[in-house]
Formats: structure tokens, C-alpha cells, sequence
């Protein structure tokens, strides 16, 4: 399998994702369902940032049970209940992306939401990974 990122020539490069990843030689696709801050016992985190924690710890989780590993990831979208809280925690949301994920970019989406299912969930991340 070769993953290999998608850089429109004249675009500026992203900073922290990528425009697009193409997969050749593929193996299986993995469709990581949506994942909130909470652990095992379905204790939800408080506060943003610990809710990202644990929810990129969960899709870190569902990688290895699946064989994969983060620079598996090739799709990311984050649903947020409100953006300013991401962008007023965007430098610790990205130390903790890289302590959780490594320098893993693959397409990424950040969507405002009115709400989400689980209550005190703050923001949901679903995932795409192409296994080897």
C-alpha cells in the first residue's frame, strides 16, 4: 500500500491536514464511527481539550484493534459544538494530535454543530484508515 498526500500546485500548503490522500495498493477500509471523550466506562471527559484527548485515544484504540496504525488515517472529520472553543485551543489541540496521532495528516473536515447525541460531548471525531 502507498499513501501519498495531494498538493495542488500554486495552492498554500495546510497547515496541520492535507488537501487529499491517495491510496494505491490498497488493503481494507476502516470507517471509524464517530467517538466522543469518554473512556471505557463511558466517563466523559470534561472540558475540550480532554474530550479531543480522548477521543483521538479511542480512534487510536480502534486502529490497533483493526491491525492499523495512525499514518493509516487518510480521512478526519471533527464535529465541534462551537468552533471558538477549538480555535482558542487550536496549538494544545495540535501537540495533543501529535502526541496521540504522530505527524499524521490526512484530509481533514471541522464541522459547527448545533449539538451532539452524547450529552456534555463537546465535539465528535469520525475516521477513515485504509489498512494494509
Amino acid at each position: 500500500m502507498k499513501i501519498d498526500l495531494i498538493q495542488p500546485e500554486g495552492w498554500p500548503r495546510p497547515s496541520g491536514y492535507s488537501n487529499g490522500v491517495l491510496v494505491t495498493g490498497a488493503g481494507g477500509l476502516l470507517f471509524i464511527a464517530g467517538q466522543v471523550g469518554w473512556d471505557t466506562d463511558e466517563h466523559m471527559q470534561e472540558g475540550f481539550v480532554p474530550q479531543f484527548r480522548q477521543a483521538l485515544e479511542n480512534i487510536r484504540a480502534v486502529l490497533v484493534g483493526a491491525g492499523a496504525k495512525p499514518e493509516h488515517l487518510v480521512r478526519v472529520t471533527v464535529y465541534v459544538t462551537d468552533k471558538s472553543s477549538y480555535m482558542d485551543a487550536l496549538a494544545e489541540v495540535g501537540a495533543t494530535w501529535r502526541e496521540i496521532l504522530g505527524k499524521v495528516w490526512p484530509a481533514m473536515s471541522l464541522v459547527e454543530v448545533r449539538g451532539l447525541l452524547e450529552p456534555g460531548a463537546e465535539l465528535e471525531i469520525e475516521a477513515t484508515a485504509v489498512v494494509p
